[in-house]
């Protein structure tokens, strides 16, 4: 049977279902000794303490406990590599038995509180002080609610009609569409923050929000889909990976016709892989120039492709793009590992007379994303790093310049989402430290 477009990969558990699922859960760990679960968090969630919560049959406490740590606590339950982080840590799993459903006890219980997300979180008293936080995506939310909650005047600015950023529209439907960010960014606003979105903040914009803001903090994320370099990605049919999703996400989904090429070895190759699978593609390759061991992919996510119908075509490159106007094809050559090459890894290096055709309607690049220009241009060079991203301190995320700060994946290229709200809070404590100083 072919799995429907927005269908969920881990779908909501039912009210019994979650209380049996937590009563599985050994309740590890200790004032000395904190459950491994809890360790393997970023947002530092107290796991047991939620999951002994929805056991006892009270979602509302357990809400209460997970967005005490973590903003964005219903987002992060659909979207985290729970398989790599509470879940892969869990006590069971080395016992060789199943781990518990960690983040989808998670979204149950965050579902729950954010139906009144005002009973969720208590603001300190105001402070006096006024930030601005560029960008609402995890990053700048979980940020700003932090910062709101600790009692400073926030207001959080971004150039789209949605909160979210790439959760919104770069991540899968089939991981989250739109909810819960809506309930999210309630609660931010609930704790004090204001949320101005449709504005982009050019170079006249930032300066007016350094003369009138107390500090700022940069959380723009990541820019555009990197340049694939091959010959003939002019043509229709050819997409990159981010605007591909985004269609998706807004409910106008391309045409792809019945084959479908992606290229690329990491997770956005797979999201639009099994997209394209849903949408109706009867032949979707994935091409990537060196083996499975090298794929930047989690290895559960590739495993969740294949079961879905995605092949993966392993030491195998793209040349050009052919066709007259529309594509018909990928022009393909076999590759073999050599030396290591400057990230350490094997470079591949084609194999002569390999050349062959990858017949195919649609093709999708996704070899990851460049930095954001604007930054250089707001901010000149001297707060870039050599690789043209945000350069911040990683321990506090304070930049070279007096009151500015950043975090996210415009500061590391590109990490999870619970990365970017362990920042964003990492980012906000920082702040709030060096406002308490100001004579």
């Amino acid at each position: 049977m072919t799995t429907a477009l927005f269908d969920e990969l881990k779908p909501p558990l039912e009210a019994h279902e979650a209380v049996v699922e937590a009563t599985r859960c050994l309740e590890c760990g200790g004032a000395h000794a904190p459950a491994p679960c809890t360790v393997a968090c970023p947002a530092d969630v107290d796991v047991p303490g939620f999951v002994t919560a929805i056991a006892e049959g009270d979602p509302a406490h357990a809400a209460e406990l997970i967005f005490a740590e973590n903003l964005l606590g219903g987002t992060c339950a659909r979207v985290c590599p729970t398989e790599l982080l509470c879940e892969g840590a869990c006590v069971l799993a080395h016992e060789g038995r199943r781990p518990i459903e960690i983040g989808r006890l998670q979204r149950h219980a965050a579902d729950v509180g954010l139906v009144e997300p005002r009973n969720l979180r208590r603001s300190a008293a105001r402070s006096g002080f006024r930030v601005a936080v560029v960008g609402a995506g995890p990053a700048g939310l979980a940020c700003a609610g932090e910062l709101a909650a600790l009692g400073h005047a926030v207001t959080v600015y971004d150039e789209r009609q949605e909160t979210g950023g790439l959760v919104r529209y770069a991540i899968a439907p089939y991981r989250e569409l739109r909810e819960p960010l809506p309930g999210e960014t309630a609660l931010v606003r609930a704790l004090g923050a204001r949320v101005v979105l449709g504005w982009h903040v050019g170079p006249a914009r930032l300066q007016l929000l350094a003369e009138t803001n107390d500090a700022v903090v940069l959380a723009v994320g990541m820019g555009p889909d990197a340049r694939a370099h091959i010959m003939g990605d002019d043509l229709d049919g050819v997409w990159d990976s981010l605007p591909f999703i985004e269609r998706i996400k807004t409910e106008n989904a391309p045409r792809i016709g019945h084959r479908v090429v992606v290229i690329g070895g990491g997770n956005t190759a797979i999201d639009v892989a099994i997209e394209s699978v849903r949408l109706g593609a009867e032949t979707v390759p994935i091409l990537y120039r060196r083996t499975e061991a090298e794929m930047p992919a989690y290895p559960h996510e590739v495993e969740q492709a294949r079961s879905e119908g995605v092949e993966i075509r392993l030491l195998t490159s793209p040349v050009r793009f052919l066709g007259r106007t529309w594509l018909e094809g990928v022009e393909c050559v076999r590759m073999e590992l050599g030396e290591p090459d400057e990230s350490g890894r094997a470079r591949p290096e084609p194999v002569p007379g390999s050349e062959h055709v990858v017949p195919c309607e649609t093709a999708i690049k996704a070899i990851g994303q460049e930095p954001r220009e604007e930054p250089a241009e707001w901010l000149g060079d001297r707060l870039l790093d050599a690789k043209g991203r945000l350069w911040a301190d990683p321990l506090n995320g304070r930049t070279s310049e007096p009151w500015v700060y950043a975090a996210g994946d415009a500061t590391n290229g590109g990490a999870t989402v619970v990365e970017a709200v362990r920042q964003g809070k990492l980012v906000a404590r920082t702040v709030d430290d060096d406002l308490q100083r100001v004579p």
